[in-house]
């Protein structure tokens, strides 16, 4: 007879041991699968296959002031602007489905147009002697940097290399984002010089001090820019 006859324990039972095996693989299964449906999602762009879910939790610590800085500026016109900013990244023999990004961003901002009165020198205003003339030699207007409006910029499509979304799963690469937005700005900026927006400045910075100068008593005003 065989050992387990001889020490009266029961053979092992084979169907237990399938049973076990069988369970083993239906977990395997379902991790790859898992796996295979974030993978999916990731590539895809497909928040549905997201299995896992997310959640934003906002962990920003308070602002910090930096600097203070006393302005004495008129700004006399500003400009809202929208622009569509097409930026691509290639690498040299490798096609773009392998390396490569390309970004289609609708950006939206405003850029100020000011005289700066704090720079005035001691012969920027003539007073007449009978106190009923006065000329003001003023600066010309500049233009402001341009400000973003990040509530109405969006991305309209994003399409990367599978080495780029590869990439993507194991880090973030923000220096992308920040090219996207550092060229919309240029855009804006280069659209507000074309549009005559220091002119416009410049028009209504007149009006305003020949206003308030007549308010005053002053009868003739004039405002030249050098």
């Amino acid at each position: 007879m065989g050992e387990d006859t001889e020490t009266g324990h029961p053979p092992p039972h084979p169907t237990r041991n399938r049973s076990a095996g069988r369970w083993r693989l239906v977990t395997v299964a379902l991790l790859v699968l898992a796996v295979a449906l974030m993978l999916t999602g990731q590539f895809l762009g497909l928040p549905g296959l997201d299995v896992f879910g997310t959640q934003v939790k906002d962990r920003s610590g308070p602002a910090v002031l930096k600097s203070v800085q006393d302005l004495s500026r008129y700004e006399g016109a500003a400009g809202t602007y929208q622009v569509v900013v097409d930026l691509e990244h290639d690498a040299r023999f490798l096609p773009d489905s392998i390396r490569g990004t390309r970004t289609l961003y609708v950006a939206n901002g405003s850029v100020g147009a000011y005289v700066d009165l704090g720079r005035l020198g001691d012969d920027a205003v003539t007073v007449g002697a009978d106190r009923t003339e006065a000329t003001l030699r003023l600066p010309h207007a500049r233009l402001a940097a341009p400000a973003l409006d990040p509530e109405r910029s969006y991305a309209v499509s994003k399409q990367r290399g599978l080495l780029d979304r590869l990439g993507d799963l194991f880090s973030d690469n923000p220096a992308s984002e920040q090219a996207v937005n550092v060229l919309a700005a240029r855009r804006i900026g280069d659209a507000a010089r074309e549009s005559g927006l220091t002119s416009r400045a410049e028009r209504n910075t007149t009006e305003m001090l020949q206003k308030l100068l007549r308010g005053l008593g002053f009868e003739r005003v004039t405002v030249t820019y050098t």
